[in-house]
This record gives structure tokens, sequence and C-alpha cells, in this order.
């Protein structure tokens, strides 16, 4: 199983946690990350896409890039490129460079978006919503599987015998589609044979379960072998050397990041009760010591039937980068050889 880690490169307090960091000093402390990510053993690193004030992450091939000149093993991957908002042929060009930069590190996982920020920003209407994606998607697969394209739709340029440059290292750039719980993106991503990338950010796991056999389903419909659908999840995620530290530092820097958003939503404010349920055994959150949280990636494969990657999203909780680094030595120390012991 692939393990790593996804980020949306969130403001950061100072050690002290009484200011805010700037934003030069927040991008170069993620890009220590995620070389020091590369050197801890972890697989991937990703880099989300946001459109607000609180996330750094709007041009995420960038920081990828930068990256990239810094490390030579670990894989490089969008989570997620909000594809419904972006050029498919720029966003192709983009990873392919970052393909080219990394020499054959660079993934896509690609989706809609739990923010409709982008939408406005780029003129696009609201209500086109699910056809946007739709049309993207099926450009860029297009994209990847042929130098040379014709294609034609609503809402870009038609493509005439168009050569797309540059082409990646691999032979077929990898694509993800991010889903979060609609059936019918599951069933699309199926359909597609496109591996899977779910996000999971509450709840109890097993309740997915229905949602990754309705994408299997269609893949094996669709004529693709069942070890060809992949199933990666991503959820919130940190580690500690005992579960009670875990729980305390990730706690407070949660509910600030989810302040803004909750009011805009109509949430309620987080409880710690609600929290504790979701570190619990069936919750979601991938939050405590090594061996808690070992644990409990196993039973999460267990529970959508087998997945090969998990992703901790870890900065949103503003822990600080100093516990960030330490979270990333555990889980690539401790977290890993349990988990891929257990699974030989």
């Amino acid at each position: 199983m692939e393990i790593g880690i996804d980020s949306f490169a969130a403001s950061q307090l100072s050690s002290d946690k009484k200011k805010v960091i700037n934003g030069a000093e927040t991008i170069n402390h993620l890009i220590d990350r995620i070389v020091f990510a590369e050197q801890a053993g972890l697989d991937v690193f990703g880099i989300g896409e946001h459109h607000r004030k609180e996330f750094l992450d709007s041009s995420p091939a960038l920081i990828l890039a930068a990256a990239a000149s810094k490390t030579t093993k670990i894989k490089l991957t969008s989570a997620v490129t909000v594809l419904s908002a972006d050029d498919p042929v720029r966003t192709f060009q983009d990873y392919a460079t970052l393909d080219l930069i990394s020499n054959g590190r660079a993934e896509m996982v690609v989706g809609r978006g739990s923010f409709i920020d982008a939408f406005p920003l780029f003129g696009y209407d609201l209500q086109d919503y699910d056809a946007l994606f739709v049309e993207k998607l099926g450009l860029l697969l297009q994209i990847q599987n042929n130098e040379t394209v014709t294609w034609s739709g609503k809402f870009r340029p038609a493509l005439n015998h168009q050569a797309i440059y540059p082409r990646p290292v691999q032979k077929k750039l990898p694509i993800w589609l991010g889903v979060g719980g609609t059936p019918q993106s599951f069933a699309r991503a199926g359909s597609l044979g496109l591996p899977l990338m779910v996000a999971i950010i509450g709840g109890e796991t097993h309740r997915f379960r229905p949602l990754v056999d309705l994408y299997r389903e269609a893949g094996v419909k669709a004529g693709y072998a069942l070890d060809e659908l992949k199933v990666g999840m991503h959820a919130f995620g940190y580690v500690a050397e005992t579960a009670q530290q875990a729980a305390d530092d990730a706690f407070p820097g949660l509910v600030a990041t989810f302040e803004n958003i909750r009011k805009e939503r109509g949430w309620p404010p987080m409880t710690r009760s609600q929290f504790d349920h979701q570190v619990n055994p069936l919750g979601a959150y991938l939050i405590g010591d090594p061996v808690q949280v070992a644990e409990k990636i196993l039973r999460h494969s267990e529970a959508l039937g087998g997945i090969s990657r998990v992703t901790f999203q870890m900065d949103a909780l503003n822990v600080g980068q100093e516990k960030l680094l330490n979270a990333i030595a555990l889980i690539g120390s401790e977290v890993m050889p349990l988990v891929n012991a257990a699974l030989r």
C-alpha cells in the first residue's frame, strides 16, 4: 500500500501560535515537508487546489515543480485539480512538464472540488457544474491517450487535428478521479477505468463500501480487470507519540480551519465529542499514536474491500511545522512498516 500526505498549503501559525506566518514562509515550509517526506520513506505527496485566502495552493503544479527539483523518488500529484474550472489542454501541459522535471513522478487527481470559488473566478456558471466536469474530463483523457487530438464541445473552442505538447516521461500520465459521496462519480470512474481517490472527511468509512462496490462493478462491466481498478483514500490525519497528544494537538487547529467554512455553510460548531467520535476506531480520522493509526488504515482498507493508497491531510490541523515534521517521521518509521508487514 502506498502511504503519503496531501496538503492544501494552509496558512500556518507561528511556533507560539500567536500569529499567522507569511505566505513565503508557509510555501517554503511546505516544500521542506515534501523533501522530508521523501527522506522518511513516504510514497506520495499531493497538493490540492483552492482559491481562498486561507489556502495557498491555487497553482499546485508550481509547488510540485519546486519540490520536484529537490526530490528524486516521491510521487508528486495534485489533490485535487479542479478540472471543471481549468482548461484540460493547459492542465495536461502543466503536469506533463512536471513529469519531465521530476523524471516520471507526476500524477493528477482530478475532481470538481469541494468549494465553488473557482467558478465565478474563471467565469463559469454553477448550473453547468456537472456538465463542465464531464466534458473536460473527456477531453483530458483524449489528450492523455493521444498526441494529436480532434475534439469539439460546448465549453471550449474545438481542436482540429491539434498536437499537444509536451508529452510526459511516462507512457501514460496517471489520472485518478477524486470523489466525495456522489454515486454517479463512483460509477463514472469505474466505467472509465480510472483509479479512484475517495475523500472521507467524516462519518464511518464502511458506509462508503456500497459506493466503492458500485465503482468496481461499473469497471468490470466496462471490461476492466479488478486489479486495474485501484482505490485510494484521503482523510484528516496526524500522528504523535501518544493518542492523547495527537488528539489534543489536532482538535484546536481543525476547529479553527473549519470556522469560516462552517459559517459559510451554516454548520454547527464542531464539538470535542464529535471530533473524538471521528478519532475512534470506526471514524474517518487517521489521528492517534503509530500503532492505532496503522490499525485504522488496515481497518479502513478492509471496510472498503482493499485500498492501494492512503493519504493524510495534516496541514489543515495547524499544529505547526515542527509537529508536522515529527508526524511525517512517525508515519515513515513506524506506521508504514506496521501496515506493510500486516499486508504481506
